[in-house]
């Protein structure tokens, strides 16, 4: 049951910030054709969306693997299990939350590629509701980890 919870965990995640999030802005947008678009712009936004995917991706393998959990609440409800152990290393070393980074940075991918500044606007929107969950999140790491993440906080920045 547990192996079910995690796979649905980590599913909805992906369809959230993978599919979900830029169909978002592609509609606001005002459904712009999406090729084709310039070579520089392609490359430029393919650059991003995949640097972001590749750190978002590396970051969950590697807290499953390392923290044998996932820091994800969902405003305060266990989206996928939490973790065991608070992350300091591997991608934890850029800086506290290394899988939001790497969406941010495929939605800014996203945004390029669109190209309209309803997509910003989207943006924006997502960064600020993230925010809110991100400080959530801190709250509880705070409350799990206590002064271990407080030595955290001051020699590392939170994006």
């Amino acid at each position: 049951m547990k192996c079910v919870r995690d796979f649905f965990g980590y599913l909805l995640g992906g369809i959230l910030f993978v599919c979900l999030i830029p169909t978002i802005m592609w509609l606001a947008s005002g459904m712009p054709e999406l090729w084709p678009v310039g070579v520089a712009r392609a490359v430029g936004a393919a650059v991003l969306m995949l640097c972001g995917l590749v750190l978002s991706v590396y970051t969950i393998v590697y807290m499953r693997n390392r923290g044998k959990g996932n820091p994800m609440d969902a405003f305060g409800h266990e989206v996928a299990p939490r973790t065991q152990h608070l992350m300091v290393d591997g991608p934890y070393k850029i800086n506290r939350n290394p899988m939001l980074t790497g969406t941010l940075v495929y939605l800014a991918g996203a945004a390029v590629w669109l190209w309209r500044w309803q997509a910003a606007v989207v943006l924006v929107a997502f960064f600020a509701i993230m925010m809110v969950q991100v400080l959530s999140e801190e709250r509880r790491l705070r409350r799990d980890f206590g002064e271990e993440y407080e030595e955290y906080c001051k020699h590392s920045r939170r994006f």
